[in-house]
């Protein structure tokens, strides 16, 4: 039963008063056009520092994003009090879309996972030689989540005063990964700074490592004095470095050359979020191969198409190994 006529005014319309006083709601939402960008440098109980222009703003997230975050290394798009000024809040009204992102679990059974950074360019993967020892699972696990999120890694092995660096090297040596090898003497010197410098030229990096393998030292003599973190120690009896980076921080480089990303110092890295077949990507040699593989192949079983293409000689054997190596850290603990 129709209640109005077929040529109905908008006086004849019936509205319901607002009883709180405020607009009506609509699902119409505004596009913002005039929006400033801006990149997320922190974030910190609901509030994000924003490089905009040369100054940093703190601000919001919009209700209008629900439940989608910001993180660090976003770009985004920013209304309101710009002027970066004491007590000025600006709101975050849009999130570009990420070009990489890297993230991980708390462990393999954990279903939820936690975005480290977005829009990074490679993942420093920072490892000590000694004190504490090296962790090649976790190493392993790092690389998986940097080929899976679209990050070129860099091995940075520190404390080679103390260890010798060769056998670590040998087990990624057929990887191809870039890697830097530094000791205390010139991390105090600045060589150390130097060398990695090179390699994060016009680039965001975000520096990943187990706590106490010194990867805040290192990033302390990257950037400006001023923007310098606290350090800790690694304890003499459990061999393990205290957290003393509690939040991912973005600071540029101190010839504003480029981005590194510090984030806190892991103790596990899950990867029940990570596809394997998104892995093969880092292998293009590997990857033409595949074609003749099963639907849903893990790579390593009996009806594998890989050990064929490997087999007349298309790919080396080793790299093939690492493949299935890197593969298996989802069904492995660091520490095995």
């Amino acid at each position: 039963m129709r209640r109005y006529g077929k040529h109905t005014d908008e006086d004849d319309i019936r509205s319901r008063p607002n009883r709180r006083g405020n607009r009506p709601r609509t699902h119409i939402r505004p596009k913002h056009e005039d929006a400033a960008e801006g990149m997320v440098l922190t974030v910190d109980r609901g509030r994000l520092t924003c490089l905009v222009d040369d100054r940093a703003v703190i601000a919001m997230k919009a209700r209008e994003l629900g439940r989608k975050a910001a993180v660090v290394g976003d770009r985004v798009a920013l209304v309101g009090d710009l002027s970066g000024k004491k007590d000025t809040l600006a709101r975050i009204v849009r999130i570009e879309e990420r070009a990489s992102l890297l993230r991980r679990t708390a462990d393999d059974d954990d279903p939820y996972e936690r975005v480290v950074v977005a829009n990074a360019d490679q993942l420093a993967i920072v490892t000590a030689l000694a004190d504490p020892e090296p962790r090649p699972r976790l190493i392993d696990r790092c690389l998986v989540a940097a080929y899976d999120g679209g990050l070129d890694p860099l091995l940075v092995l520190t404390k080679s005063d103390l260890a010798p660096p060769d056998k670590l090297l040998e087990l990624y040596g057929d990887l191809d990964i870039p890697y830097v090898v530094t000791s205390r003497a010139e991390l105090d010197a600045g060589a150390a700074a130097d060398r990695v410098r090179e390699h994060l030229h016009g680039k965001v990096t975000a520096f990943v490592g187990h706590s106490g393998v010194g990867k805040t030292t290192l990033v302390n003599a990257l950037v400006p004095p001023e923007r310098r973190r606290v350090t800790g120690h690694v304890n003499a009896v459990t061999g393990r470095g205290r957290h003393t980076t509690t939040s991912a921080l973005a600071l540029p480089l101190a010839d504003a050359a480029g981005w590194v990303v510090d984030t806190p110092g892991v103790r596990s890295f899950g990867l029940a979020h990570i596809d394997p077949s998104r892995v093969i990507h880092a292998f293009p040699d590997l990857e033409a191969g595949t074609e003749g593989c099963p639907r849903a192949c893990s790579h390593d079983e009996p009806d594998c198409a890989l050990d064929a293409w490997v087999a007349e000689g298309h790919a080396d054997p080793a790299r093939l190994y690492s493949l299935r190596r890197l593969l298996a850290t989802r069904e492995r603990r660091e520490g095995d």
